[in-house]
């Protein structure tokens, strides 16, 4: 008998499996730009626990902790099947050469992180470099999320009705800004699953950050070489959580604030558009 209400009743061709889950994934933002105290996180894994997949250590705020308050902080994640991830801060390891990143992945597996994450646009380094950690990662027995970003100028946006699916229509005038080669960022990441890595974080924010001006065209581009299961998207706000469920289904990965996750869990549980919070009510949002 389940211990929870049914209001989250998924459609039998979704078959989104319960945790631990290899789609469908909700990773949700720990401790960076506000405090997450280990009660409050407490209360979210308590009530909405089930939702959460995984818990990642933002913006390298980790290596500002006690390390006996990080490994309460794992222990309570695992007792309700949530994985860790560390953020943006391997890179700063790199300087010191691969001995010392080695003794990282050390730290982290004794702390009882689960993921390392790769920022590969921080490290600018040489992509056979990028793939030897990934696989030192894998041999340390954690799991490698490598981390892509795609950048361009707003402007570079096409205008409504000139979008072409799967490519790139310069505007005119050209900005000076150019667009990342989306087929570069795309290969590397493929050599990274090939590699042993077992997520590619996509950090999409001027892809969107805005609902309206969806660069649509390369979000299925992203998906349809690497593949939906392989490819998590960061949401930036409740509007993009909700076009990427309309659009792929409840089985696309996304990386949210912990605000977000009921939300997040509405749309993917039914199609409930924009009323979805009229489902549970304001006293559901924890923090």
């Amino acid at each position: 008998m389940s211990l929870y209400y049914g209001w989250n009743s998924f459609c039998e061709d979704e078959d989104r499996p319960e945790k631990p889950r290899r789609y469908g994934v909700t990773e949700m933002r720990g401790p960076h730009y506000t405090l997450l105290n280990q009660n409050a996180l407490q209360e979210i894994l308590e009530s909405m626990g089930q939702f959460v997949d995984g818990l990642k250590f933002s913006g390298g705020s980790n290596s500002l902790m006690p390390k006996a308050f990080i490994k309460e902080i794992t222990d309570m994640a695992h007792k309700h099947n949530v994985y860790v991830s560390t953020g943006d801060w391997a890179e700063h390891l790199l300087r010191k050469g691969p001995a010392a990143f080695e003794q990282y992945v050390e730290e982290c597996k004794h702390l009882g992180f689960d993921t390392i994450e790769l920022n590969a646009g921080s490290l600018r380094m040489p992509e056979e470099s990028l793939l030897r950690f990934v696989r030192l990662i894998k041999r340390g027995g954690l799991k490698a999320k490598p981390h892509f970003a795609v950048k361009f100028d707003t402007s570079d946006i096409p205008a409504r009705g000139h979008r072409a699916f799967g490519a790139y229509i310069a505007p005119v005038p050209q900005q000076s800004e150019v667009v990342e080669d989306v087929d570069l960022l795309i290969r590397r990441a493929e050599r990274c699953l090939e590699a042993g890595a077992d997520m590619i974080m996509i950090d999409a924010d001027d892809v969107c950050k805005y609902a309206d001006s969806l660069r649509a065209d390369i979000i299925a581009k992203i998906i349809g070489r690497i593949g939906i299961q392989k490819t998590m998207f960061e949401a930036s706000n409740p509007d993009t959580s909700e076009w990427f469920i309309r659009q792929y289904g409840p089985k696309v990965n996304l990386f949210v604030d912990p605000s977000q996750v009921m939300n997040l869990e509405c749309l993917r549980g039914r199609s409930l558009g924009k009323n979805h919070t009229s489902v549970l009510g304001s006293s559901y949002y924890l923090v």
